[in-house]
């Protein structure tokens, strides 16, 4: 069984999340990890719950979700899985940094591609990658079929959906991307975004105002 620790990180308020099970291995899901008290937050849940760190995944890689690679990659040797049209976004994620006033080191480790239908395993249980662009060309999301929940990134959000006026973003490729690959899973899957609270598949069709299935 499969459970999630969120963490709200970053002067932009986005949602880190942990990854877990009983085997205490676990993955570490967009690092926003910004300042040192964050990293060292992250690192106290990580280490006091004995957890092994396996992986190192963005959903996407806009500056807001890579602030911590870096330092989750030298802490515990996990080079970052993304998807290949997201390699561009990281390597500009930097001078977006400068631009925000934010500025940091990235990551300069191996990359380890994703794509569609992948799965990300730990131990005997599994995340399954979805495609999901139009938020940003290469973004994914992960979902645990089994434990009935799915890491958004910023795809889909509470009554709301991700900005599509950043450099490769596309609306109607997002919309496509949440009513056919996550309007499809079952209402009651709980959906973990890149940032504000949890909502499920269900509430979304009923309520979001941008893809609301009435």
């Amino acid at each position: 069984m499969l459970k999630v620790k969120g963490f709200v990180f970053s002067p932009v308020q986005e949602n880190t999340y942990v990854v877990y099970n009983e085997e205490n291995l676990c993955c570490v899901i967009d690092p926003g990890c910004y300042f040192s008290k964050e990293r060292k937050e992250l690192q106290n849940f990580i280490d006091e719950n004995q957890l092994t760190p396996k992986y190192l995944l963005n959903t996407h890689c806009h500056l807001d979700h890579v602030f911590g690679n870096k330092f989750v990659f030298e802490q515990y040797h996990t080079p970052l899985h993304i998807h290949q049209l997201e390699t561009e976004v990281l390597s500009y994620a930097p001078l977006s940094g400068d631009m925000w006033n934010l500025p940091f080191e990235n990551y300069e480790g191996k990359l380890l591609y994703l794509k569609e239908g992948d799965k990300v395993m730990l131990g005997r249980d599994a995340m399954q990658v979805l495609f999901a662009p139009g938020h940003t060309p290469g973004h994914i999301c992960f979902y645990a079929e089994a434990d009935q929940f799915i890491i958004s990134g910023d795809v889909l959000f509470r009554k709301s959906i991700g900005r599509t006026d950043l450099p490769g973003g596309d609306l109607e490729t997002l919309l496509g991307s949440i009513r056919e690959k996550l309007f499809i899973l079952p209402d009651a899957v709980t959906v973990y975004s890149g940032h504000g609270e949890t909502t499920t598949i269900g509430y979304e069709k009923l309520h979001n105002p941008y893809v609301a299935v009435n």
